[in-house]
Parts: structure tokens; C-alpha cells; sequence
């Protein structure tokens, strides 16, 4: 391994510690800070193929398997006995983090949309995010709450939004047909799967782990359809498969990050190809840069951490990663 691939993989780790986990987990800060500057952690991630060294999977993947939630020096000395079992994991996992709350991101978009959807996820995991209708909904505003639930009722999943810079959505889609794509699929029905879904959840965030026995549970009643296959190969004929009369909404959160380049380049020119379809991305500032260049135009240099909520390449709003936030976003107007 290089020099440059050791320190990639730290300034990595570090930007996790400081910005991503900064202020939603301090565990997780911690350990992040600490293997950024710990040598044998390092190469044993430098061993691991590149897209399985990220530390939501490294730290996953120890909780999983019985390390709790120690400081790090412990948690370090845990990892250099049991790396083989971790390192098992990692490579047989993936960080497929299903978190139903970004449904309360993706509502407005899906709110304005007239008539029956068809919709399709790509990175669908286990398929959480397939049942915006099914959810109820909680956005606080300047003005107050504003509260929606399904017709037949509150639903057992509350997803609760901080909604600045837009009007709230005032109701839920009529979502006829839905369908998730996944290079490995989870099925809801299966003990082990949401066990590992739970592990993905980082360590403070006990509402996020009962949300997603709510959500899984409300999904095991209804098992969505999931195909197997590659984002680019397998859109176009799930696509051929939507009813007629539906409007073809297709969306992804968190997902792009983890596809090289040239895919993303190819998923792209395939989303642009197809005026059938509403596409809408939900992702960090660098993953496309066409929407995360265009924040300079709205005033803003960064992100902070958030994603960017684009519709048809679009930026609209920065979104909290796990749906807990949505700012609409509104030009300058030239002085």
C-alpha cells in the first residue's frame, strides 16, 4: 500500500470525526479520530478492498460482533484480537443503512406530484424508504407542527422534520406501485438482516433503532419488491414493468457515494435520457457535482454535512443524512 492511500484513508477518517459524526455521535468521533491516527488500524484497512474501509462498516461491523461501545483504546484492542471476524464481516456486508426518516425529505417532492406514482428505489437495502405513504409525519416549522397521516390512520412510524425555506406538504402520495433496487438486497421478513440493520445505527441514536422496528415491521406485512442488480443495468426494465397511467418516480439517498465515477457519470446521462421519469437525488455536495456546484448560485459555500436534495439534476434543498431536516433552497436576488 502507498503513502498516499494511508494518508487518504486518515484525512477520511478525520472528516468523518469532524464533520459527519461531530455532532450526531461522539462515540463514533472518537473512535474516527482515533484510527485516523493509529497505524496497525490503518493497514489493516488499507488490506480491505476500497470501498469496504469505510468506518460506518469498520464500526458496524465491531458492534455487530460484540465489541459494545468503549472508548478507543479498548475498542482498538478488541479489533486486533477479533480482525479476522471483522474483517469476515466487512467483507461480506455492506453499509446498507435503511433509514425510514428520510422519508420526511423526499414528502415534499412527492407531495407535488399530481396523479398515481410509480416508485422506484435505487439503493433500496431492505426497502424502508418505499412507504412514504404508509408513515406519519411531524414538520416543525416557524409557524408550529404540522402533522399528516396516512387515511387509515396515525401510523406506528412518527417521522419528525425541521422544515425551514418551504411550506410543509399538506398530503401524502397516492404511491400505486413501488420497487427497489439493490446490488444486495435485505429482506425485512429475516431476523439476521434486521439485526444487521439495527448495527448500522450508530450508538446514540435510539429513536433511529426503534423507528426501524416500526418501519420494518409495517414493510414484513407488505414485503416490497427488490431486484438484484446494478443501478445501470437494472433501472430501464424495472421501468418497462411500471402500470400504466403512473408518473415514474425514481430517487436515491446516500447511495452514489459508494459507485465509482464512471457509474455515476453513466447512471446520470441514463437519468437525463429518460423524461418519464422524475428523478430525484439525495446526497453529499461532492457526489454530483453539477448539484453541489450549484449551491455557489443560492449563497452557500457549504453543505455543512447535509445533503443535497436535487429533482431532475436540480438542487432544491439541503437535508439532514437521516431525514431530520429539510431547507428549501431560494436564490439570491441580485443586489
Amino acid at each position: 500500500m502507498t503513502e498516499l492511500e494511508s494518508e487518504t484513508l486518515r484525512r477520511y477518517y478525520r472528516h468523518f470525526a469532524e464533520v459527519e459524526a461531530a455532532d450526531t455521535s461522539p462515540l463514533y468521533a472518537e473512535w474516527a479520530a482515533g484510527v485516523a491516527d493509529d497505524d496497525e488500524i490503518v493497514d489493516l484497512l488499507l488490506s480491505l478492498p476500497r470501498p469496504k474501509r469505510q468506518a460506518n462498516l469498520l464500526f458496524a461491523a465491531a458492534r455487530h460482533l460484540g465489541a459494545g461501545e468503549p472508548d478507543f483504546p479498548r475498542l482498538r484492542a478488541w479489533l486486533l484480537t477479533h480482525w479476522e471476524a471483522v474483517r469476515s464481516l466487512m467483507l461480506d456486508r455492506s453499509t446498507q443503512t435503511n433509514e425510514a426518516g428520510r422519508c420526511a425529505v423526499l414528502l415534499p417532492v412527492l407531495s407535488q406530484v399530481s396523479g398515481p406514482i410509480a416508485l422506484i428505489e435505487v439503493g433500496a437495502s431492505a426497502g424502508l424508504c418505499l412507504y412514504p405513504d404508509r408513515y406519519s409525519y411531524e414538520y416543525r416549522t416557524s409557524e408550529g407542527v404540522v402533522r399528516l397521516d396516512p387515511d387509515d390512520g396515525p401510523s406506528t412510524v412518527v417521522l419528525e422534520c425541521e422544515l425551514s425555506g418551504a411550506q410543509p406538504p399538506t398530503s401524502l402520495p397516492d404511491i400505486v406501485w413501488r420497487a427497489g433496487i439493490d446490488l444486495n438486497p435485505l429482506d425485512v421478513t429475516d431476523p439476521e438482516e434486521r439485526a444487521w440493520l439495527r448495527s448500522l445505527i450508530w450508538p446514540e441514536h435510539e429513536l433511529r433503532r426503534a423507528r426501524l422496528d416500526a418501519a420494518a415491521a409495517i414493510a414484513a406485512a407488505d414485503p416490497p419488491r427488490l431486484v438484484a442488480g446494478d443501478l445501470t443495468e437494472a433501472v430501464d426494465s424495472l421501468i418497462a414493468e411500471v402500470p400504466a397511467g403512473a408518473q415514474v418516480v425514481l430517487f436515491h439517498s446516500a447511495v452514489l457515494a459508494y459507485v465509482d465515477a464512471p457509474g455515476r457519470e453513466q447512471f446520470t446521462s441514463l437519468m437525463r435520457s429518460r423524461d418519464d421519469v422524475m428523478w430525484v437525488s439525495n446526497e453529499g455536495e461532492r457526489v454530483l457535482p453539477d448539484v453541489g456546484e450549484q449551491l455557489r448560485g443560492f449563497g452557500i459555500e457549504s453543505a455543512g454535512g447535509r445533503f443535497v436534495l436535487a429533482v431532475d439534476g436540480v438542487a432544491t434543498a439541503l437535508t439532514g443524512p437521516h431525514g431530520q431536516c429539510y431547507q428549501g433552497l431560494t436564490r439570491r436576488t441580485p443586489v
